[in-house]
């Protein structure tokens, strides 16, 4: 059998004078650890101990909407309504003409945010006789006031049935409005037949609630209507208009607020297209418009004359349309602005034109609809009964 190699002189003798080197090394680092407090042994485990001590992240909260429903509210609920007070079942009122009843007196702070009518009247046109007015903390003049089928967007003074997301007509005469009317000190509502016709059965309901306080930064609500019967056209045949002289003024308002929309009613009086018109917006005494649109049916937004069909959505609709581009032919459209409030600080005028540059003279029958600090400028006089009465003026 071979002897066995004798080990490497070399290699052994590196062995042996690098392995005590190596532990005196270790044993020095382990020595100046102790004096740093550290121990190099429990590296591993000290740093999954110092993870393992953090904060555990925070997971996001919840959304508000997840528990809007279920939230417990502080305020109080009330109905101001044509109940029949003897506990029969004759739920409405009459209303003769020349009278005004009053439909809400109530002592603040409140919000009013459901209003409902139904009325049976012999009178063919009520929906332009009866006028709706209401007041906040004792203010002299209305901040409503509008002929009642124009303030539900019965323009033209007959009934149909849309719905929105502020105003619906349900079947067959039922109307409801949606928006929140806050008050501070008081709120009166009245409803006065300004025709010759009595109001047989006048149903009627507003729902508000009464709180301890009404928060800051609150406007309150305005709705103004107007018309022109007929347009005036411009007499600057040159086709252009930049400047917003002669459009049809929706309504006019100074102080701090912010325009949602409007209504509005067009009996055409002559053939063609009414709606070439573009709507203009000035506000804070800008002597240009701040907002230019690129025709009627694009504010409404509609398109192309809306191919003559009638819609109706939550935020714009043209929901009645009868004989289109017809003399004689009607319409009723509107408009919210509620994805984001056309804003003003010291004044605003909505304007549009009546067909290209003002060159059309049909009937417009509108409300604008808008909140503002008080006090409000004073409304322009609502037109005589009779002339509110839509009826097609042939030019000469």
């Amino acid at each position: 059998m071979p002897p066995l190699d004798p080990p490497d002189p070399i290699s052994s003798a590196t062995e042996f004078a690098s392995t005590p080197t190596r532990r005196k090394m270790i044993g020095t680092l382990a020595a100046a650890g102790a004096l740093l407090g550290l121990d190099p042994s429990s590296s591993a485990a000290s740093t999954k101990k110092t993870v393992d001590r953090a904060a555990p992240a925070t997971p996001p909260p919840a959304p508000e909407t997840l528990f809007s429903m279920a939230r417990l509210r502080d305020y109080k609920c009330h109905r101001s309504s044509s109940w029949d007070r003897t506990g029969g079942n004759a739920d409405f009122t009459p209303v003769d003409p020349g009278r005004s009843i009053t439909l809400l007196d109530v002592k603040g702070p409140g919000v009013i945010t459901h209003i409902w009518f139904t009325i049976n009247s012999d009178d063919h046109m009520h929906l332009k006789n009866l006028v709706l007015r209401a007041w906040w903390d004792g203010e002299s003049s209305p901040s409503i006031e509008a002929p009642i089928g124009d303030f539900y967007g019965l323009m033209l003074g007959e009934y149909f049935t849309y719905q929105s997301g502020l105003l619906t007509v349900a079947p067959q005469k039922a109307l409801n409005c949606y928006f929140q009317m806050p008050f501070d000190s008081a709120a009166r509502i009245t409803l006065t037949n300004e025709g010759k016709v009595r109001t047989n059965n006048l149903y009627y309901a507003v729902d508000y609630t009464t709180v301890a306080a009404l928060p800051p930064n609150l406007g309150r609500f305005h709705a103004q209507y107007r018309q022109a019967a007929p347009c005036r056209k411009s007499a600057d045949t040159s086709g252009k208009n930049v400047s917003g002289a002669d459009n049809y003024v929706f309504f006019e308002a100074t102080g701090r607020g912010h325009f949602v929309g409007v209504t509005q009613g067009v009996l055409q009086n002559a053939d063609g297209w009414f709606g070439e018109g573009d709507d203009m917006i000035f506000i804070d005494g800008d002597p240009q418009p701040v907002i230019n649109g690129t025709g009627t049916e694009d504010y409404y937004n509609g398109a192309w004359d809306f191919y003559g069909n009638a819609f109706a959505n939550m935020r714009q609709g043209a929901p009645y349309i009868i004989d289109p581009e017809r003399t004689g032919g009607r319409y009723c459209l509107y408009r919210w602005h509620t994805e984001s409030f056309i804003t003003f600080e010291k004044s605003i005028k909505v304007t549009i034109e009546h067909g290209h540059a003002n060159d059309r003279a049909d009937n417009f029958y509108s409300v604008g609809y808008w909140y503002q600090t008080e006090p409000h400028a004073e409304f322009p006089q609502l037109p005589p009964p009779e002339s509110r009465v839509p009826k097609v003026i042939m030019s000469s």
